[in-house]
């Protein structure tokens, strides 16, 4: 069900605005740098916006805005003048344990906030019965592309939204329709938009991948098999000339025809417990991908044609198993944090730590799934951590330097007996937005330009 807010005279006007932005989508003034998926336009978690601030005011972050939330992983989508979140509202406040797995019932939400305002615009809802582990809410970062918004619950619940209204286009639910059950921690493979279609880890026999018509939602095809989904999202790369669909499961990296779904090849390697998460990153024409406990692994992808090669498996206390946090590949440095909550700056072609930090998570002792969200903007790294901080960092390959620090916003869930904030920034139109269990805020992150002295009248 969708509940549109009635707009004040102002916001009115500027939800005109914003939709004629969406039939003008060249309009550069329109646009700005959105942030309107999981890790940015091109899911890289790259902030390519200048005049950015250098240091948070000694007052601390300037918070233009604050609005209301559930619960919920789910980071913000920000496109075209509007925040996009998914949250979970409970019917029967049961979330003390994070890894409960009896029934929890309540509601998942997609909330649509003025960007600039963050007053509430409209907000859809469905009931939901939560049987996973970590029952806090959705997982993924809703997706937007041009007028429709793609949610993806914990449960399996997709939807397919009016960006403007907030009306269901349509709605599946993948468990159900492919004859499976959510993983123990629930979907959480972000949808990924490739032309006409809409890519998602479905699970299943032969439908570990399938691909909907992004307009009916309608299946185009289906792929692979596995043991289970994983939590891994899907990647497109381009290697040997070709576009692939690439996808981490718990038996293997596999690179798929995006158009049909057909199978170009297969790495084998077997996951612990099906705990694939991170996105495979490609560096040149290296592929990583890595899984829980103390997995990872390095394939040369061919040039030729499309396939790809092993160069290292599991090399002891080398590279990085990530848990929660998507690394970031740069100069063939691999940064990111290890499933212990170490931050590691790792040579990629060889798999050797050259350096650790324990400094961003500010523990004298590694953290157990220890948690920040790494982005990098020109040549900084700016990470939110599970504690809350906005972080401006450096990182080379001589080591980890931070630049400053300032704490946004309180932890509201619990893991290993523990406050934790684990849900992923956006960085949009030189603002940051930022969500825990209770509240998104927006802050102001606009390097303020200094005018130059105007001349002496005479």
């Amino acid at each position: 069900m969708a509940k549109i807010r009635s707009p004040g005279p102002t916001l009115i006007l500027f939800s005109v605005i914003s939709s004629y932005c969406f039939l003008l989508p060249t309009t550069p003034s329109c646009l700005g740098d959105d942030w309107p998926q999981w890790m940015g336009t091109h899911r890289d978690n790259t902030w390519r916006e200048p005049n950015i601030i250098d240091s948070f005011p000694t007052s601390g972050a300037n918070i233009l805005w604050r609005h209301p939330v559930g619960g919920g992983y789910a980071g913000p989508a920000v496109s075209r003048g509007r925040v996009y979140i998914s949250d979970f509202k409970s019917d029967t406040q049961s979330q003390q344990n994070a890894n409960q797995r009896k029934n929890s019932l309540g509601k998942e939400r997609t909330l649509c906030l003025d960007e600039r305002t963050g007053e509430l615009l409209w907000e859809h809802s469905y009931p939901v019965t939560y049987s996973i582990s970590y029952p806090a809410g959705p997982r993924c970062t809703p997706n937007v592309d041009v007028d429709r918004v793609y949610t993806l619950g914990a449960q399996g619940d997709l939807q397919c939204l009016d960006a403007i209204t907030g009306q269901p286009r349509w709605v599946r639910n993948l468990a159900r329709d492919y004859s499976t059950k959510p993983a123990i921690w629930g979907y959480s493979g972000h949808p990924l938009v490739v032309g006409e279609n809409l890519i998602c880890i479905a699970g299943g026999p032969g439908s570990l991948v399938v691909a909907l018509n992004k307009h009916t939602g309608k299946e185009i095809w289906r792929a692979l098999s596995s043991s289970g989904q994983g939590y891994a999202p899907p990647v497109l790369i381009n290697a040997a000339g070709t576009a692939q669909l690439i996808i981490l499961h718990p038996e293997g990296v596999s690179s798929l025809n995006p158009k049909d779904g057909k199978e170009y090849w297969t790495v084998e390697y077997q996951a612990t417990n099906g705990s694939v998460i991170m996105s495979p990153i490609k560096s040149g024409n290296l592929l990583y991908a890595a899984g829980y406990t103390k997995k990872s692994l390095l394939m040369k992808l061919s040039e030729d044609k499309p396939g790809a090669t092993m160069i290292w498996q599991d090399p002891a206390d080398a590279a990085i198993s990530p848990v929660n946090v998507q690394p970031l590949v740069r100069d063939g440095m691999l940064y990111g944090f290890h499933q212990d909550g170490t931050l590691y700056g790792v040579n990629l072609e060889t798999g050797k730590r050259l350096w650790s930090s324990l400094v961003p998570l500010q523990s004298k002792r590694p953290l157990r799934t220890g948690t920040a969200f790494i982005v990098r903007q020109q040549d900084r790294y700016w990470l939110f951590t599970e504690q809350g901080d906005l972080v401006i960092a450096k990182m080379n390959r001589n080591g980890y330097s931070e630049l400053d620090r300032t704490h946004v916003l309180d932890p509201t869930d619990v893991a290993f007996g523990r406050k934790v904030v684990w849900a992923a920034p956006a960085f949009a139109n030189h603002k940051i937005y930022l969500r825990n269990g209770k509240e998104c805020i927006c802050v102001d992150a606009r390097r303020k330009i200094q005018q130059k002295d105007k001349p002496a009248t005479q």
